[in-house]
């Protein structure tokens, strides 16, 4: 239960200020979809963003050990659980996530689960997770971190980190019909397989491989290889294969469209087109991840964003 305890209007303006201005130079993509929302809505989705990216920096932080980044995420989420119970923070982003919280009926379980998801990176190897966790493929490699056995196991990370997302995103958006949660879920995963296809160079280098074990074995390939200096060529089916699943999840998201508030339509459809248009550049670079980082253009984006913009003032 949130309190009754409530910053300042000033307190409000600078704490949505700041996350705005995070989200402006961290959220590559997202951030072209908030535009052509409300701006309420769109102030809401950057505070949501700033936590997520507070959660991520703090996962990713190369200055601790995984064990420090585990305390700190514990310390960070403790830190919301006190301000949803009205003690008073002067942390910007907290500020604003609470009052877009309060706003939209943002379920606190959803907020808790991002960071769970978040967590999920810098759990100990050694250890695994619990038993009713997913699974690390074994034996681990040296410089290995994450890895998930199977793709129901790395589901769950996808969902914790990106389905979450999309439930929060359409507590902002305005549904009724609960129909949309299932579709926000899915369209989340096309997201995160999305994120995951383009970032695998990336990510091995800081020990995190998202393939699941059985894919790899799949197409005869190894963590190990992704590890030292893998061959595009070799990796091109499998993330093809990969690209498949998330092609089936974006449906979702075209069908979810009509579940949501009209005024955010356009936003939900921006924000999956420069996606989709992602998935669709790494598929015309024959899935060569591995050479440079695969991006849309600012003018790419941007005119994704018009065609957005438009159907708004339709």
């Amino acid at each position: 239960m949130l309190s009754a305890w409530n910053p300042t209007p000033a307190q409000l303006a600078m704490a949505y200020s700041v996350c705005r201005g995070i989200t402006r130079n961290s959220a590559k993509n997202f951030y072209y979809a908030f535009l052509v929302l409300p701006q309420r809505k769109r102030q809401a989705l950057c505070a949501v963003y700033a936590f997520m990216r507070r959660c991520d920096d703090i996962a990713d932080d190369p200055t601790l050990s995984l064990e420090a980044r585990r305390i700190t995420l514990d310390h960070w989420l403790d830190a919301l659980h006190r301000a949803q119970q009205g003690e008073p923070t002067d942390d910007p982003i907290l500020l604003a996530l609470i009052d877009a919280q309060r706003e939209y009926s943002i379920p606190a379980g959803l907020l808790d689960e991002l960071a769970t998801g978040t967590a999920m990176d810098v759990v100990d190897p050694e250890a695994g997770f619990d038993d009713d966790e997913p699974a690390f493929a074994t034996p681990a490699l040296p410089g290995l971190t994450v890895q998930y056995q199977t793709f129901d196991d790395l589901k769950l990370y996808c969902y914790r980190v990106a389905s979450i997302v999309g439930l929060v995103c359409i507590h902002i958006f305005g549904y009724r019909d609960p129909t949309a949660e299932p579709l926000a879920e899915q369209c989340g995963l096309a997201f995160q397989l999305t994120n995951i296809i383009r970032d695998v160079k990336e990510d091995a280098a800081m020990g995190r491989i998202y393939l699941p074990q059985e894919d790899l074995a799949k197409f005869g390939l190894s963590a190990a290889e992704l590890l030292s200096s893998p061959n595009p060529a070799r990796f091109r089916p499998l993330l093809a294969f990969e690209a498949d699943r998330a092609r089936e999840f974006y449906q979702a998201g075209d069908q979810l469209s009509a579940y949501i508030s009209e005024d955010s339509q356009p936003a939900l459809w921006v924000l999956i087109n420069i996606y989709r248009k992602l998935l669709d550049k790494i598929t015309e670079r024959q899935y060569d991840v591995f050479s440079g980082k695969v991006s849309l253009t600012v003018s790419e984006k941007l005119r994704i964003l018009g065609k957005g913009f438009f159907q708004r003032l339709s």
